[in-house]
Order: structure tokens, then C-alpha cells, then sequence
């Protein structure tokens, strides 16, 4: 593994972006938006990939060209020195990216985060400005 490392500039790049579902193509998407997630992260698509037994890195100083304000991005190595693949289901980035797409949203902290935002929901609590004030009624006695 040593060696692969030496040689990461020849690994494949994966921006976040790619799989966005909120991202349109001509902001960056590679895959179908009915297949794509919804704001994936960094360490979410790193932790996908650990899952499908892909190398990768994370290089979070790196910033998405069309979009300096989209940081961070993952270099992944899809095939051996020898060209034997790591995974044999995915033999391409495209693929590597819909896998990822299909389990980010059901990674562990992407439920966790979900769960108390839905039971909090139901209380209607206002606060804040807006609407009309109300005014003091003034009663004589």
C-alpha cells in the first residue's frame, strides 16, 4: 500500500458535488438527480468507501473548481497495480459514485442527525419578528 500512496496524484478524484442531488449538472452533478443524495459530505463518501473495500483519501483543503466555496474532495483508487479491481461490482467512477449515492443516506450519523429533527417538529412555537402587533386595549375606569 505503500507504493499506491507514493503514486495518489494518479488516483481517481470525487468532489461531494457529483452526487448532489440539490446541485444541478451545469453545477457539477455527474449522476442522475433521482439517484443522487441529498448534501453529501466528505467523510460520509469516505466512509462509503470503506465500505465497499475502496481505498481512498480525503483532502479536505481542496476546493470544487466551479465552486471555490465547496471544499473538500476524496481521491479513490479503483484497480490494483496488476489491473485487478478492488471491488469487482465497480469498474468505473460512475458506479463508485452511484454505490456511494445509494449508501450515504442511509450512513449512521446521516440517521442519527434525522431522527430528532422529526420529533422535534410538532411543537409550533412562535417567536421572533413578523406579522401584525398587537395592540393594548385601554379600558376607562
Amino acid at each position: 500500500m505503500d507504493g499506491e500512496i507514493q503514486n495518489i496524484k494518479k488516483w481517481n478524484i470525487i468532489y461531494p458535488i457529483y452526487i448532489n442531488s440539490k446541485k444541478t449538472i451545469a453545477e457539477g452533478r455527474r449522476i442522475n438527480g433521482s439517484k443522487a443524495c441529498e448534501n453529501p459530505t466528505c467523510n460520509e463518501i469516505s466512509d462509503c468507501c470503506k465500505h465497499l473495500k475502496i481505498p481512498c483519501v480525503i483532502e479536505l483543503e481542496k476546493a470544487y473548481p466551479r465552486d471555490f466555496f465547496q471544499r473538500g474532495r476524496l481521491r479513490v483508487l479503483l484497480k490494483r497495480e496488476d489491473g485487478s479491481l478492488y471491488n469487482p461490482e465497480i469498474d468505473s467512477r460512475k458506479k463508485l459514485m452511484l454505490s456511494i449515492a445509494e449508501l450515504v443516506p442511509r450512513h449512521p450519523g446521516r440517521t442519527k442527525k434525522q431522527e430528532p429533527a422529526s420529533t422535534s417538529a410538532p411543537s409550533s412555537s412562535k417567536s421572533g419578528k413578523g406579522g401584525r402587533k398587537k395592540r393594548l386595549v385601554k379600558t376607562h375606569a
